[in-house]
């Protein structure tokens, strides 16, 4: 969508508490939905599926997905609340849109592989924990910032995109319950996937405004109906859900594990600094200015809050969304007010089970071709953040160390087999040596000439 003279003045337009004439302000929070909306509720649904209980499993714990579904959107939706409106010092004010991060996943995945709903409490309690420490880190910010340079922040944004193709492939093919049977990566599950990658391309690259920005979407509603016209849809969740569901508190109860709580507040630090880089985005590419110290504290803050709120409900961590500060500079519509929009439309949503019943009624393929695009987007954010690295043979010897360790443990995990439950949770994903070799070579290797 296009900024137009009607929407406001350029000084209007740069004003983060401006609000353009609802005509405007309603299509263009929706724009900043369909942003993100798919990258919102996907976390869930690896999560879910990684548990035993999600597309495909035949689960009688099945519900429960859509459950998590709802409380992606629910909490998205409150948390971008508290970034947009703000309480006290809590919340940038700016428009800064929430969203279930994909940087825990690499960490809850190991927590719950195959244990079913039960391995969820020990999920939520590294959530509530690292969502506090989160907070926590806002006191200080911008002074451990120093710590994580692009080489480091690139090489683990890299990291979680390698951890995550992996379960994009595999949705591709027909999804982990599928694998060692005759119609895992069968023609039919490949061809579906094909449409959803082909047509997210086209849309993305020869479209423009809200359209483009909606590509994964649009991609993903075609290739639904080429699944449709092969019958792989059913729609017998829809009619089995509820019409309205509040959240339920401790839903899946709090169990408090070293294994999830050091990993959740481990991954605190990197989306702190994300969050941190997503601000300043906005204020640069919405406002051409530099963000305050204040909005970065807020901001922070808002992010860490957000996400010990969802943990007691049953949500994942979330985090700031990197494509919908894009969005702020596409539009130069910097109001903070059309992205409450979006996120009341967003609550809304996640409080009918129905809509979640309906997103889980789309194929484990055609999610599989959305998620290896948006994937292989995060691997390629990682490669964008190193361009910015100065490659000499120190940075050169910290990327090669800590990517062979962290994708090494991450391809051939029986490696740690010998490693206590706790560290080996820990250790498995990969990303989480990665980060650690990577933020420790760089502050104790001496600086070359």
């Amino acid at each position: 969508m296009s900024t137009q003279s009607s929407i406001g003045t350029p000084k209007q337009l740069a004003d983060p508490n401006y609000t353009p004439p609802m005509v405007h302000a309603i299509p263009l929070g929706l724009q900043h939905i369909m942003a993100m909306f798919i990258s919102n509720v996907t976390p869930a649904i690896i999560v879910a599926g990684a548990a035993g209980f999600g597309f495909g499993s035949n689960s009688p714990d099945f519900p429960m997905m859509i459950y998590m579904i709802q409380m992606s959107m629910v909490f998205a939706g409150i948390a971008t609340l508290i970034q947009t409106i703000g309480m006290g010092p809590v919340g940038a004010r700016l428009p800064v849109v929430q969203g279930t991060s994909f940087a825990f996943v690499p960490i809850m995945v190991p927590l719950v592989a195959g244990k079913g709903v039960d391995a969820m409490a020990a999920v939520m309690g590294g959530v509530l924990v690292g969502g506090l420490f989160h907070v926590f880190l806002g006191t200080f910010i911008k002074k451990i910032r120093f710590a994580l340079p692009p080489l480091v922040t690139g090489l683990v944004v890299l990291m979680i995109g390698l951890y995550l193709i992996k379960v994009g492939i595999q949705y591709a093919a027909g999804g982990v319950p599928a694998m060692g049977k005759p119609e895992f990566g069968s023609l039919q599950n490949w061809t579906v996937a094909g449409v959803v990658i082909v047509v997210s391309l086209g849309v993305k690259f020869f479209a423009r405004g809200i359209v483009s920005a909606g590509a994964v979407l649009i991609g993903m509603l075609a290739g639904y109906l080429v699944a449709m016209s092969m019958g792989m849809v059913s729609f017998g969740n829809i009619g089995n859900a509820k019409v309205f569901q509040l959240p339920i508190p401790m839903h899946f109860g709090l169990e408090f594990t070293a294994a999830a709580i050091i990993g959740m507040c481990a991954i605190s630090f990197i989306s702190a600094v994300e969050t941190v880089g997503d601000v300043s985005g906005i204020a640069k590419g919405g406002a051409n200015r530099e963000a305050t110290d204040d909005e970065i504290q807020g901001a922070t803050y808002a992010d860490g809050l957000g996400t010990s709120v969802a943990g007691l409900f049953g949500g994942l961590p979330n985090t700031s969304f990197s494509q919908n500060v894009g969005l702020v500079a596409m539009t130069g519509v910097m109001s903070r007010n059309v992205v409450s929009i979006g996120a009341v439309i967003l609550i809304v949503a996640g409080l009918f089970p129905k809509i979640g019943a309906a997103i889980s009624t789309v194929p484990i393929e055609v999610l599989g071709g959305g998620v290896i695009v948006m994937f292989g987007m995060v691997a390629a954010a990682g490669v964008s953040i190193l361009s910015e690295v100065k490659w000499d043979r120190r940075s050169l010897m910290i990327f090669a160390v800590s990517l062979s360790v962290g994708l090494g443990l991450q391809l051939v995990p029986s490696a740690l087999q010998h490693l206590s439950g706790t560290a080996k949770v820990l250790m498995t994903s990969g990303l989480l040596p990665a980060a650690v070799l990577a933020i420790v070579l760089n502050l104790v290797l001496p600086k070359t000439d």
